[in-house]
């Protein structure tokens, strides 16, 4: 049987197969649910014929395509794979897009538990929260006038700092510690997740984003039903 190649993800050096498997249909969404069993064996036939990466989301079930995965990729095939999942789309009936710190890091938490693992390979936003600026969802960066905090008491007390000060020409090494508030940032030094991704975002969000911390992968529709992609997307991921 013809195995499937190799591909790298961006520039931090995360390698997958070049066919993933996208997981969300055998948990609803086209038509319903399908039998755990079923879907077991085919992830199980995935791997064997040389598929790696294996896509899913919190939102899809919701919870349950994470939990189906869980079952699959136990023991020694979890070494083998690559794991991707989503966060940023509440699960409530709701379907708010959150990406503020305290929801990102829940939300992380709460896939690592589903998927029975220690660490997600490849963790994308969903959705962007146009009200949390992309830098705190990421990663904070802190230089000269770019300030960018995840608490606003924080943001308060430094725009005090400067005002009183009429300091603004540098941030002073008392605040340099807040460089690491930025949710995801944290989560990959903490060794929860490897590699960040987005999806559906902006040729604007993904420069920016890619700022502060690698962006891995960026996720979204390229076919022939929809190639506006190739007009900015494309040429600002490569």
């Amino acid at each position: 049987m013809a195995k499937v190649g190799r591909i790298t993800l961006g520039s931090q050096g995360l390698k997958v197969s070049a066919q993933g498997l996208g997981c969300m249909s055998m948990s609803g969404h086209y038509g319903p649910p399908k039998p755990d069993e079923e879907m077991i064996k085919l992830i199980h036939h995935a791997v064997y014929s040389g598929v790696t990466l294996f896509d899913t989301s919190d939102i899809y079930g919701p919870h349950t395509n994470e939990i189906l995965l869980g079952k699959a990729l136990k023991g020694e095939i979890r070494e083998k794979v690559e794991l991707a999942t989503k966060f940023g789309v509440t699960a409530d009936g709701k379907m708010e897009v959150r990406g503020d710190p305290a929801f990102v890091r829940a939300a992380c938490e709460a896939s690592l538990k589903r998927l029975d693992i220690d660490c997600i390979d490849l963790y994308y936003q969903h959705r962007i929260d146009t009200r949390v600026p992309i830098e705190i969802t990421v990663a904070v960066k802190l230089h000269e006038y770019d300030i960018f905090l995840a608490d606003s008491t924080l943001v308060s007390l430094v725009f005090c700092y400067l005002f009183l000060n009429k300091l603004f020409a540098s941030v002073p090494d008392l605040f340099l510690v807040i460089r690491k508030m930025g949710e995801l940032k944290k989560l990959v030094e903490e060794g929860k997740i490897k590699y960040v991704g987005l999806s559906e975002a902006s040729p604007a969000t993904i420069r920016r984003a890619h700022a502060v911390h690698p962006i891995t992968a960026v996720q979204l529709e390229w076919s022939l039903w929809s190639r506006d992609v190739e007009e900015e997307i494309v040429p600002t991921c490569r």
